[in-house]
């Protein structure tokens, strides 16, 4: 079966043509090389823009997709070039430009207020244009785009200016030839496309029309011709730092520092590598931490700048979960647990106790590397290499003998490894074509030193379409391998493909994807479940031009039955239906209705998929829904909530969150959240003995309030403030044993404690760009968390009692100066 899928891809990739430039009325224009480069101020009176060929008729891309663009808000663009860099200057009118949004954000941040944007593909491929942005306050965003899909952890440091005019405003833009990448020939033509945000018409204005009916928007660039004889330069940047922590709890405080520096250096024109040497991640954000009682682990988002900058091509096939790197130890030899032992005297008058004195909950990196890039024929290549340390737990042994009476104690202390020095390492070849197609494969390994486990994951990764995009085919395969590892199976494999159409008002798919019981991606990637196969599909419908009412709406349906892969066992159905708008006015609103049939959970039990241990979950019926105000408006408000019942079952699911937020000026916002969710009667798993899978049944419940604020004192220059507070209470009311036909008995002999549990965190911020590429951040954090038995205290009386738990203070100091090595060679 799966011979004769892969055969039919490949019979289907062979059917279409490789060329595919959806944009057939193509606009084309000639560029002009300058001698003397035009000062960045948004003037726009300089030499250099006086015979360069203007580009104007800009067309309407959101909402009134195709209509071209009123003259008074028509915009006009220059580009021109010279020896070292890309000139780009924007006329943009505007018949009132006192009133044009205006709100102040810092680097890569985006806030309520017009802007420029420019995308330039040197390949010209339709795929992987580098995109740069100009907001109304002059602040600085840009973002490396995949097939579609913007980036914007990537940066490079170029020059721009933003003004008012009395008839609209101006952008000036530098783009230095080290901010992109493109080969060295002596004639060469680029993709180039111009967009402008209006914010208070809610609309986007594009050079080239994009059709928001089929294919993607990367697919519509214009051509602009006549870049002669430049050169790539060598793309040599450093970024060293220098950083100093304090961290203070219960007392005691430590001091820290780093010295450090990240590199980027362009191998070829089109390839680059990173490095980060002696890393320092001190002021990283916090982890949105919940309790966690499910059988699966909590997954957190990456923040750390060097696994979230340039990784498109490792996050190809889903196969590169990047909190591996550094996070917790592995202990495959679960130290934490097995190494304590406090005995009695045995008969021999000997008593040995054991105890863990230091556990080390994060393992350090050393150093981290990765290389990629695109050939000019759409070749992807990546490589990425991350090495950890030996990480070690400290044991103190207490030895007491006693002799004639006599007691004699000897103390003694030894190591134990908890994760060995390991190497992370991800090969990735990644070919696009057709400007909307890419076959993908992709290696990792993870591999330990001494007798750790080893693991290795290759998959193979496919997204095609048609030549006029409307019809694609969508999936992979994968197989994983673990070495050195007695208590995990060797080998597994996973499959996924659907086909799909989506082109006009229409989308559908229909698809069948499997996971083998044996397929363990998790040392370098992270999957939930497997020994599962599911057969699914879906639909949608959306409007292409606004209406009287609307800006927008859409609707989409999907279903998907489930079964046991091994045993072919169904497990369960689940379908759903849902639906998005916006008023004219930007009123946002939407909703989902959700059923679920009675299904078989193999993994609640905790007892392996292929025990045929089984939790028989209820029928259940889900209804949702949400608002979302006018962004414009100093007071914007989002909430949303949702009900779930459940057929002859005493289980109820409920919950609702509200978001306002008010802006007090153009520098200075607060945004406040609360979410609150409670569940009664849950039931899942607590325990177990030598006779029965015990379940508990509990009511549930949690709150979640979060503020985040920001001053501005410029676009280089801002104060931010981030605060949560999780608090969940959980109190059980019975105990049960799960019977072999999933259902549950009453257990009258087992009890447990109740649960409290918080998680308090407050970061203050403050951030200068103070040249191009360099900053100062001073960071400030304050923690509590408490887990504890009180449970059924009201919100009050649970914050008292939180706030007699220590406090981790943690104050941080970092400096980071950007040094582009041309601009070295130049002095000297």
């Amino acid at each position: 079966m799966l011979k004769r899928i892969l055969l039919f891809q490949l019979v289907f990739l062979c059917t279409f043509q490789i060329s595919a430039q959806i944009n057939k009325n193509r606009k084309r224009v000639t560029t002009t090389r300058i001698t003397k480069a035009p000062k960045i101020d948004a003037n726009l009176n300089d030499d250099a823009w006086k015979k360069a060929e203007i580009l104007t008729n800009f067309v309407i891309f959101k909402p009134d997709n195709g209509k071209l663009v009123s003259s008074e808000y028509q915009t006009f663009v220059k580009v021109v070039y010279d020896d070292n860099a890309v000139y780009i200057s924007a006329k943009m009118l505007d018949p009132d430009p006192e009133n044009i949004p205006r709100e102040f954000s810092v680097r890569d941040n985006f806030s309520i207020a017009d802007f420029f944007l420019v995308t330039i593909n040197p390949n010209d491929d339709g795929q992987n244009p580098f995109e740069f942005i100009v907001q109304s306050t002059g602040n600085q965003v840009d973002a490396k785009i995949s097939n579609g899909n913007e980036d914007f952890n990537w940066s490079a440091v170029w020059e721009s200016a933003a003004k008012i005019t009395d008839k609209g405003w101006n952008v000036e833009i530098k783009l230095p030839y080290r901010a992109i990448r493109f080969a060295n020939r002596p004639i060469q033509s680029w993709g180039f496309n111009f967009h402008r945000r209006l914010e208070k018409l809610n609309a986007q204005h594009t050079w080239t029309d994009i059709d928001n009916s089929v294919g993607n928007w990367t697919q519509y660039d214009g051509l602009i011709e006549g870049f002669n004889n430049i050169t790539p330069p060598t793309r040599l940047n450093l970024y060293p730092y220098a950083s100093a922590t304090s961290v203070s709890f219960d007392g005691k405080t430590d001091f820290d520092y780093s010295v450090g520096m990240d590199l980027k250096y362009g191998l070829t024109d089109n390839f680059t590598l990173d490095a980060t040497l002696i890393p320092d991640f001190s002021q990283v954000g916090f982890d949105n931490v919940e309790l966690n009682l499910g059988p699966f682990e909590q997954q957190f988002s990456e923040q750390r700048q060097f696994f979230t900058e340039g990784t498109e091509l490792f996050n190809k096939g889903n196969l590169f979960y990047s909190r591996r790197i550094g996070g917790s130890p592995i202990d495959q030899f679960n130290v934490s647990s097995n190494l304590i032992n406090n005995a009695n005297f045995n008969v021999n008058g000997r008593k040995v106790n054991e105890e863990i004195i230091n556990y080390p909950r994060k393992v350090n990196m050393l150093n981290a590397v990765k290389i990629s890039g695109r050939t000019k024929s759409g070749l992807g290549i990546g490589f990425f290499n991350a090495i950890t340390e030996n990480t070690e737990a400290t044991i103190r042994t207490t030895t007491q003998q006693i002799n004639n009476g006599v007691t004699t104690e000897t103390v003694t202390t030894r190591k134990e490894v908890t994760n060995p020095f390991s190497n992370y390492n991800i090969m990735v070849l990644d070919q696009q074509f057709n400007q909307n197609s890419t076959v993908t494969l992709i290696n990792t390994n993870v591999t330990r030193n001494g007798s750790f486990r080893d693991a290795n994951v290759t998959a193979l990764d496919w997204h095609i379409e048609t030549k006029n995009s409307k019809y694609n085919t969508d999936g992979s395969v994968k197989m994983s391998n673990i070495s050195d590892d007695v208590n995990n199976p060797n080998t597994g494999y996973t499959f996924d493909n659907s086909f799909g159409y989506n082109s006009g008002h229409w989308n559908w798919e229909v698809g069948y994807n499997f996971e083998n019981k044996d397929f363990n991606p998790n040392d370098l990637g992270i999957l939930f479940s497997n020994n599962q196969q599911t057969i699914y599909g879906s639909a949608g419908w959306r409007t292409l031009q606004p209406s009287k009412e609307f800006n927008s709406f859409s609707f989409n349906f999907y279903n998907q039955a489930s079964f046991q892969h091994l045993s072919g066992i169904y497990t369960g159905y689940d379908a759903g239906l849902n639906m998005n708008a916006q008023t004219k006015d930007r009123f946002s609103f939407g909703g989902n209705l959700n059923y679920g049939s009675e299904n078989r959970d193999y993994f609640e039990p905790r007892q392996g998929t292929t025990s045929g241990v089984y939790f028989l979950r209820p029928q259940s019926i889900n209804m949702s829904g949400y608002i979302s105000t006018n962004s414009q408006k100093k007071l914007e408000v989002n909430a949303n909530a949702y009900l779930t019942e459940y057929n002859n079952h005493p289980q109820e699911s409920y919950g609702f969150s509200i978001s306002p937020r008010y802006r007090f000026t153009n520098q200075f916002s607060l945004k406040y959240s609360v979410n609150y969710n409670r569940t009664n009667n849950d039931q899942g798993y607590v325990d177990e003995n030598v006779s029965n899978i015990i379940f508990g049944q509990r009511d549930r419940k949690s709150y979640t309030n979060t503020i985040s604020g920001k001053y501005n004192f410029s676009t280089n220059s801002s104060l931010s403030l981030s605060f949560r507070h999780y608090w969940s209470d959980v109190a059980y009311n019975g105990y049960l044993n799960l019977e072999t036909d999933g259902s549950l008995s009453k257990n009258t002999n087992y009890t447990t404690n109740d649960l409290n549990f918080n998680s308090w965190n407050l970061d203050l911020n403050y951030f200068w760009q103070f040249a191009p590429g360099s900053q100062l951040i001073v960071f400030y954090r304050n923690s509590i968390f408490d887990a504890n038995n009180n449970s059924g205290l009201n919100f009050y009386d649970n914050l008292d009692n939180l706030f007699k738990q220590p406090n981790q203070h943690t104050f941080s100091v970092r400096f980071v100066y950007f040094i582009d090595y041309n601009t070295i060679k130049n002095i000297f």
